[in-house]
């Protein structure tokens, strides 16, 4: 079974602004990089638009109504200094939950083994009523609680790599026992959470955050000696990556030091696991990675490394 990618041109249509790093060029390069020929593999999917039920389970429906109804009919609304919305980003949101759910559902009835949703706006940041850090609504949240209302499964694992501690992911996971949110990421750094201390409702949240300059070698131990064995403990039925490129050296947010090999290696042994907990039942989305050329080879490695799985 081939790889999906989960992919619409909407997604283009959230501007931004100038000078902002989450750009509409950033899934131009990750597109550009998967067009290539090692990829003519690839199952290419029109990501739908998730509904506001699907989103409201994660989401507070009034949340989900209002910030529909902020998006402008013309030029840029700020939502917060980092977080911006254009005439394009409603649609561009629905389209990014309802790749992940697309996605889970794929996988669920056994069309693929895997699949990446190059998308945007990211998700990871946003709260349950608090859009934030470029992010309007938690994508992968959504397609946790896909996968368990629409599918019947009890116990979902994320594993988030991006520089950034994906703090919408452990709110909405935090009082949730059968949802396990674990992360790598540079600390202390935006947005202030993701301290080793915080540990959910159940242990069921777990950081390994890393200091400013740390790369490959404290990456690798951080996610094969620690977060992997404790995924496999918990036993997921579905395994989830907040997949943020972020943490590569050459990325101009962070001080991380990853190499794009780093990225294969991780998706490698994430698949691994999935391998022999779950079936191989596995689904990515995009997160951050804001070097254009770094973000294209990284996201690259990490495609590649699904297709191969």
């Amino acid at each position: 079974m081939a790889t999906q990618v989960y992919w619409h041109d909407a997604c283009l249509e959230h501007d931004t602004g100038a000078m902002h790093p989450e750009r509409p060029d950033r899934l131009r390069a990750v597109r550009a990089a998967l067009e290539a020929p090692d990829f003519a593999a690839l199952d290419w999917q029109e990501a739908p638009r998730a509904t506001v039920e699907q989103i409201a389970r994660v989401h507070p429906r009034d949340h989900v109504e209002r910030l529909l109804a902020a998006v402008p009919r013309e030029g840029l609304v700020s939502l917060d200094p980092d977080t911006v919305m254009s005439p394009g980003s409603g649609e561009a949101a629905l389209r990014a939950a309802g790749a992940v759910c697309a996605a889970v559902d794929a996988v669920m009835a056994g069309e693929t083994k895997n699949a990446f949703c190059a998308v945007r706006p990211p998700g990871h940041h946003a709260e349950p009523a608090t859009a934030m850090g470029f992010c309007l609504f938690n994508n992968v949240a959504v397609g946790a609680e896909q996968a368990r209302k629409a599918h019947g499964l009890k116990r979902v694992a994320v594993i988030d790599f991006d520089v950034h501690h994906g703090n919408g992911t452990q709110a909405m996971f935090w009082n949730e026992p059968n949802l396990f949110f674990a992360s790598t990421h540079q600390w202390p750094l935006y947005p202030g959470t993701g301290a080793a201390e915080e540990r959910g409702v159940k242990n069921n949240i777990l950081n390994r955050p890393l200091a400013m300059m740390e790369g490959s070698e404290e990456f690798r131990a951080a996610l094969g000696e620690v977060i992997l064995p404790a995924v496999e403990r918990f036993g997921p039925e579905l395994i989830l990556i907040s997949a943020g490129f972020d943490a590569h050296r050459d990325d101009p947010l962070a001080g991380l030091q990853f190499h794009t090999e780093d990225y294969a290696w991780a998706t490698e042994a994430i698949a691994g696991l999935a391998e022999r907990v779950c079936g191989g039942r596995l689904v990515s989305t995009l997160e951050g990675g804001y070097d254009l050329e770094a973000l294209a080879a990284s996201a690259a490695a990490h495609v590649s490394a699904l297709m191969a799985a």
